[in-house]
């Protein structure tokens, strides 16, 4: 990949101008040495001038012919040559992979204006660029959603107090948003919860703590039973946690974490992304921009580019650019889609909703399955959508099913189903 190659030359540079530093270092202090040596050999000689002086006369010749064979002007131009070389391979490998237009990898899209504007100035309100998001949409000329300004204000504001280590914002906060966040199966009430109680402890007010535990902290005792015993336990070392068991909860970090996880499930809450969708593009954009430029230098020749519906090839993305399941038929090689399903066969298999069709045919006539000897009925298969990273699985029954199987053989291939996926 061109990131990597770019990589590689880059830390060839820098081992080889650390390399340099290093002897040229190496090289002026030894040249100090023999100097030094020389002078301390001066000073030591007697009063006799006549001698003294023929023994200096010696001692600057040895000096001088130390130094001739440290040749150090010679080591210094082979160590610059060195760096020299590996600077001027950089810049030739950068220039190479880098182009100027980059135009021809992207189609045109009808967009109107006021819409990409929107989009940018959403994006700076999420990167907490109030002021440039106002001057923005001052010059385009356009209005973007206040209650989103405000969204992401109130977000940052709560959490830099957090980040300062003030949690009352954040936890009036989570207290009215109890049943949101328990369907979120998120903790982070009873994280905020944990830091009153500790900042209690650590005033050494142990019946204030357990009062506070018994209102607070008591309702979470059936789900976090772990993290309730070890803070009941802590009341033992009030005024005293920093020579406890359980220092654990004085790690300065723990505001940083929280805050963090503050932000993401106000944004799972308020239905946006945490990560910044504009952001997330650009960054998926410039991962595959390389493979796309390659394609252009094929494409465009045959004027195939602009007239193409979907790549002859897929374009993989890191994890981290992955948000949904796809599914992809292994007949058809079509992606699924909510007209396009997924369906699941009795054998365990699965197809398109497409593929299954032209299969059968009828609804009423058996067709084998492509991948093993059973055979099947279109309304024997089951619709699926199953999105990976929650490892649930929603299966649906058309309304019109006529299938034989048993609920125990139902079961028994949703599990080896689940088996087979996440393997």
């Amino acid at each position: 990949m061109e990131v990597d190659t770019l990589k590689n030359e880059f830390d060839r540079v820098v081992k080889k101008q650390k390399l340099a530093s290093s002897r040229t270092i190496d090289l002026i202090n030894q040249i100090e040495k023999e100097i030094e040596q020389a002078i301390g050999a001066i000073q030591e000689n007697g009063t006799d001038r006549d001698a003294a002086s023929n023994l200096n006369h010696e001692i600057l010749t040895n000096l001088k012919n130390t130094l001739k064979e440290l040749v150090p002007v010679k080591q210094l131009e082979s160590c610059q040559k060195e760096m020299n070389t590996a600077l001027g391979k950089w810049v030739k490998t950068t220039e190479k992979f880098f182009i100027n237009d980059i135009s021809k990898a992207y189609k045109n899209v009808d967009m109107e204006p006021h819409v990409l504007n929107e989009i940018i100035a959403n994006h700076l309100y999420q990167e907490a660029l109030f002021d440039i998001g106002d001057n923005f949409l001052g010059e385009a000329s356009c209005l973007a959603s206040i209650k989103l300004k405000q969204l992401f204000q109130e977000m940052y504001e709560i959490c830099g107090a957090l980040r300062t280590e003030k949690f009352e914002p954040a936890l009036s906060w989570a207290m009215k948003n109890h049943d949101a966040l328990l369907q979120n199966d998120s903790c982070l009430e009873l994280k905020l919860h944990q830091l009153q109680f500790v900042e209690i402890l650590k005033q050494g007010k142990r019946d204030e703590a357990l009062q506070y535990a018994r209102a607070y902290l008591a309702p979470f005792a059936t789900t976090h039973k772990d993290v309730i015993q070890k803070l009941i336990a802590s009341i033992l070392w009030a005024g005293r946690l920093d020579q406890s068991p359980y220092t654990e909860f004085l790690v300065p970090t723990n505001w940083e974490k929280l805050a963090e996880e503050f932000a993401q499930q106000f944004c799972d809450l308020k239905g946006q992304s945490s990560t910044g969708p504009m952001g997330m593009t650009v960054a998926a954009g410039a991962e595959v921009l390389p493979i796309l430029l390659k394609l252009m230098t094929v494409l465009t020749a045959k004027r195939e580019w602009q007239s193409m519906k979907e790549f002859p090839f897929p374009l993989d993305l890191r994890r981290e650019f992955q948000f949904h399941s796809v599914f992809i038929c292994p007949v058809l090689r079509e992606q699924g889609s909510d007209d396009n399903p997924p369906m699941l066969l009795p054998c365990g298999h699965v197809l398109s909703k497409q593929s299954t069709a032209k299969l059968s045919k009828s609804s009423s006539r058996s067709f084998k399955c492509p991948y093993c000897p059973f055979e099947a009925l279109a309304s024997e298969s089951f619709a699926i959508s199953f999105p990976v990273n929650d490892a649930t699985f929603f299966y649906h029954l058309p309304d019109n099913v006529k299938s034989s199987l048993t609920l125990a053989k139902i079961l028994e291939k949703l599990l080896w189903k689940s088996w087979r996926l996440f393997r």
